[in-house]
């Protein structure tokens, strides 16, 4: 059996191909301002990477922000569904997610790949990726480069605002206080951390944890987290990708959560 599944982030699109249970291939591209364009192009990439033609497709499941926007999904299933039934298939025994993704975070608990509760920040940018972005920009460091500075720090600047706006002007600030990038970037990390790790605890999150997402290839954010929490987190070989993963493997219903 073929199955596919597209989770159609604000920021990434993903696509996932299965045969049998076994991921053949996945893509993973900027969504930009149209849903279907952009899942329509990377779906056709995937199947050609794989040598599937469309028509051997049994079923394709859509999730994620733009969801409804995938008009050829046979069914669409909510983003916390499908986060929990990828992670489940790469790691029975968790039983609690963090998703940080672009527009928003998500600490997610569950119990044999279903979820039991959940807990979401989409309100506002603290604790995202979009927060990194932004003041990385303020730093002038490339995002995929901010992380690995902040590890060489030895004194981490204090970052007192989770609000991108006067994040970045005291990022600013810092600067031409001379201090260094790589403590100024172990100060933003730290402060990501932090808000993350109180949606944890308020979920009472303790072991056994995954950590999903863009934001996950940010070795710094994933040290501090460990820091913070006192645990080792499960992070997949692509940690971008288990919503797609957990579309492709899921039935045809769309779940309340």
């Amino acid at each position: 059996m073929i199955t596919a599944g597209i989770d159609a982030g604000a920021a990434t699109t993903k696509v996932v191909l299965m045969r049998d249970r076994e991921i053949v291939g996945y893509r993973i591209f900027g969504t930009a301002f149209d849903f279907l364009t952009t899942a329509e192009k990377i779906y056709n990439e995937v199947l050609l990477a794989s040598h599937i033609d469309k028509g051997d497709v049994d079923t394709v499941y859509a999730t994620g922000y733009g969801r409804n926007s995938i008009s050829f999904a046979d069914a669409g299933i909510s983003e916390i569904t499908a986060h929990a039934r990828g992670v489940y298939f790469l790691f029975p025994e968790v039983r609690g997610i963090i998703d940080v993704g672009g527009q928003d975070s998500k600490i997610i608990v569950v119990e044999d790949g279903c979820v039991t509760d959940f807990l979401m920040n989409d309100k506002c940018a603290a604790g995202t990726g979009k927060f990194l972005e932004y003041t990385a920009k303020a730093l002038e460091v490339p995002i995929d480069e901010l992380g690995n500075l902040a590890l060489l720090s030895s004194y981490p600047a204090g970052i007192t605002s989770m609000c991108t706006v006067f994040a970045e002007s005291e990022v600013i600030s810092l600067r031409a206080r001379g201090i260094g990038k790589a403590d100024i970037a172990a100060g933003l990390i730290s402060s990501v951390a932090q808000r993350i790790v109180v949606m944890a605890k308020r979920m009472a999150l303790t072991d056994q944890i995954a950590f999903v997402g863009g934001v996950a290839k940010n070795g710094g954010i994933k040290v501090a987290l460990e820091k913070e929490l006192g645990v080792t987190l499960f992070v997949p070989f692509e940690p971008q990708i288990t919503g797609a993963l957990g579309a492709a493997i899921s039935p045809a219903l769309i779940s309340r959560y």
